[in-house]
């Protein structure tokens, strides 16, 4: 059953690089208190570049940063084209300076809505004995 529902960004990707930064919106600020204490943040982004009828239809994908990678649906995949353009991505806080981020290893653009942002809990977030195809082996950790 299709569900439509709304969501607000709660901040943008304002500098990507080897230091990002992400604005946190005025009226979420409050939402930031207690995150210093956490070295690693889970980003969830839109990738509105890929908010597209063609990019939203994908289905399969052969994963371009994966060599030797098979064709796989795109639910197998991190692929950037999907029915809904949501970014993932495991980041290292480096600080926070009133409504903004600064982390490491955003695989993000400048520009990108942020839909949201969770501590990582290693308890929580860490599934020892995972199981992944040899091909997600080699390629970037994104």
């Amino acid at each position: 059953m299709e569900q439509e529902g709304k969501f607000s960004y709660v901040g943008i990707v304002e500098k990507a690089g080897e230091i990002s930064q992400i604005r946190i919106f005025k009226q979420y600020c409050e939402s930031l208190q207690g995150l210093d204490s956490f070295s690693h943040v889970i980003v969830l982004y839109w990738l509105h570049l890929r908010d597209n009828p063609e990019e939203r239809n994908t289905l399969k994908v052969v994963p371009r940063r994966h060599p030797g990678a098979p064709e796989v649906g795109v639910f197998a995949s991190r692929s950037p084209s999907r029915p809904n353009p949501i970014g993932l991505c495991v980041v290292q806080l480096s600080r926070i300076d009133e409504c903004s981020l600064f982390v490491k290893n955003l695989d993000a653009l400048e520009e990108s809505p942020v839909i949201d942002i969770k501590p990582y809990i290693p308890r929580a977030d860490s599934v020892p004995n995972a199981q992944a195809p040899n091909w997600t082996l080699s390629g970037p950790r994104t």
